[in-house]
């Protein structure tokens, strides 16, 4: 079995997510995509996030109507902050059948060559990218071909937009899944 896996903090998933997600997994060799609901991005500040369960919470509400679209928690358990190659090593050892694969967005691919053990990544994992539409930045290339682009919808929705525009009392109903949306608003996040 071929997972692709979706990294994010998801806070809050939206629709954009899902379209990211369901297109990976309909246009590519994956048979499921796995939203890794991850505790902290060493790229992120902490104290913007919503607790662990609550995003996790947000991403299985979302996945529901998906059938090849499942949200894990599988970082929960990992020391924190999370590393990409910590959570796949950890992730092929509880599932050893399975082949996983990276889902990233060209802006991610950019800057892969900051993580750590990045080399590693490459190495042994196929990754699944998709367009965004920032300012042209020179092509990234690595030298075995396990790098692949994805035409997919380019989908401009941002968690950091949504938090905002609920903050200032706005509609953000048609940027999030409707449980999600419910969710959030019978749970008055985002609002202070």
């Amino acid at each position: 079995m071929n997972i692709g896996l979706y990294f994010g903090t998801f806070n809050p998933i939206h629709v954009g997510h899902l379209i990211i997600a369901n297109h990976m997994v309909e246009n590519s060799e994956l048979d499921e995509v796995w939203m890794v609901v991850t505790p902290h991005n060493p790229f992120k500040k902490k104290a913007t996030l919503l607790d662990n369960y609550q995003r996790y919470e947000m991403v299985y509400q979302a996945a529901e109507e998906y059938p090849k679209i499942k949200p894990t928690d599988i970082e929960f358990q990992l020391p924190q902050p999370s590393y990409t190659i910590n959570t796949l090593v950890h992730i092929q050892e509880k599932y050893p059948k399975y082949q996983f694969s990276l889902i990233m967005g060209e802006d991610n691919l950019q800057n892969l060559h900051k993580w750590k053990n990045h080399e590693e990544i490459v190495n042994n994992h196929n990754i699944y990218v998709y367009p965004r539409v920032h300012e042209q930045k020179k092509e990234v290339s690595f030298t075995n071909g396990r790098v692949y682009k994805i035409e997919a919808p380019i989908v401009e929705i941002s968690s950091t937009h949504i938090r905002k525009s609920i903050k200032l009392g706005k509609n953000v109903k048609p940027l999030l899944p409707t449980k999600v949306w419910e969710y959030v608003e019978r749970m008055n996040f985002y609002k202070k």
